[in-house]
């Protein structure tokens, strides 16, 4: 049976979905007030990575007791912003109960790992069939340490993700040097997360599958969504800036700006907007073998076609709460720190920098299946 299947989001989530809803034979059109690939979305700006490790929350037990330091320190790793902290406390006391026992970690861990240990493969087949593959990259992604005894303090994490068949292997000294001539001395172990692939371009991979989406029949409406027009607990429009559009299914693929959708079709979400930074050096004068993330900066550096991408930073806000572009100079205090040729080239003029909205759920679980209003809405 052929549906007339909508899909409110044109980022990655929202570009896999409907190259699925094609391929199993529905009419799709993909609705968004921006255009795909455009750096409003969090798939433009992420650290560019498709990692089969990346299984664990955040949130860990003991994590309560750094709670203070998150909002004394606005510049921290993890910071939290005093003027949302009334708005964010129930989405907190919820992120803090989710880590609170390891049985709760391993419980997210496993269920994280159904989704995650095909994602490279799904990426660079869905890329092949789409003649995308120059946009993904396998070799590899490469986590760096001072020293063995550095990596003791996450052995504990690294252990819960072998035991679940990620392929991670230790990187000794020589052989570091070896995978990465241009790495700072005092990192001296590695682990290689052997699965693990990047991309060249994440902002132009979802434009070129929304493009290749809309060749194979689907269409494209830049607007943004209100609401759903139903009846007798049926989905029969979905309502936007602009009109009506007409549809069997609705599926939510909205990201940071899903909430208020989930709440019009009967379900509350705890979601917030975790505000994640990228800086962009172009043309630097290093370019790392791998995609690299050192343990003492927790951020991801990652050739791109536009350059050299240093992303991380957690911040808990608001969606209208100007950036605080602090924390992207924190990201490029880094690279030099990590790659001593490029202490030279940090300068303005080379520069590009983004801030955006990485949707967050207090356990790090998505929220999959149908509305509670009705079964033809899907997140």
């Amino acid at each position: 049976m052929t549906l007339r299947v909508l899909v409110i989001g044109s980022g990655i989530v929202g570009a896999f979905t409907a190259l699925e809803a094609l391929r199993a034979g529905h009419r799709v059109t993909l609705i968004d007030p921006a255009e795909p690939g455009s750096d409003r979305a969090a798939s433009f700006g992420n650290g560019a990575w498709i990692s089969p490790a990346s299984i664990l929350p955040m949130s860990m037990p003991g994590l309560w007791r750094k709670v203070p330091a998150m909002l004394a320190d606005p510049l921290g790793p993890f910071a939290i912003r005093w003027t949302h902290l009334p708005q964010l406390t129930p989405w907190l006391l919820r992120f803090l109960a989710a880590g609170a026992s390891m049985q709760k970690v391993e419980a997210v861990a496993d269920a994280r790992n159904r989704l995650l240990q095909d994602a490279p493969s799904a990426y660079r087949e869905t890329a092949r069939m789409a003649g995308l593959g120059r946009f993904v990259v396998s070799n590899g992604l490469l986590h760096v340490f001072a020293d063995r005894n550095d990596f003791a303090q996450e052995a504990m994490e690294w252990e819960l993700r072998k035991v679940r068949g990620v392929r991670c292997r230790p990187i000794e000294q020589d052989e570091l040097r070896a995978l990465e001539p241009g790495l700072a001395d005092h990192y001296r172990f590695g682990i290689l997360v052997e699965d693990g692939a990047h991309l060249t371009d994440p902002g132009g991979f979802v434009a070129a599958l929304v493009a290749h989406a809309c060749e194979r029949g689907a269409d494209f409406v830049q607007a943004r969504v209100t609401g759903f027009e139903m009846a007798d607990g049926r989905l029969k429009a979905v309502r936007h800036d602009s009109g009506l559009l007409a549809c069997d299914i609705a599926i939510v693929c909205a990201g940071a700006w899903s909430q208020p959708l989930a709440s019009q079709a009967g379900d509350f979400v705890p979601l917030e907007s975790e505000r994640g930074y990228h800086i962009v050096l172009a043309d630097p004068n290093y370019v790392p073998r791998h995609p690299v993330m050192p343990r003492d900066g927790k951020m991801a550096i990652t050739m791109t076609d536009q350059g050299l991408r240093v992303a991380g930073q957690v911040e808990l806000s608001s969606l209208t709460a100007p950036p605080d572009w602090r924390r992207a100079e924190i990201l490029l205090s880094y690279l030099p720190k990590v790659f001593p040729a490029l202490a030279k080239q940090c300068a303005a003029p080379r520069l590009s920098r983004w801030m955006g909205h990485r949707p967050s759920t207090p356990d790090g679980l998505p929220c999959l299946g149908r509305s509670s209003a009705s079964r033809d809405i899907l997140f």
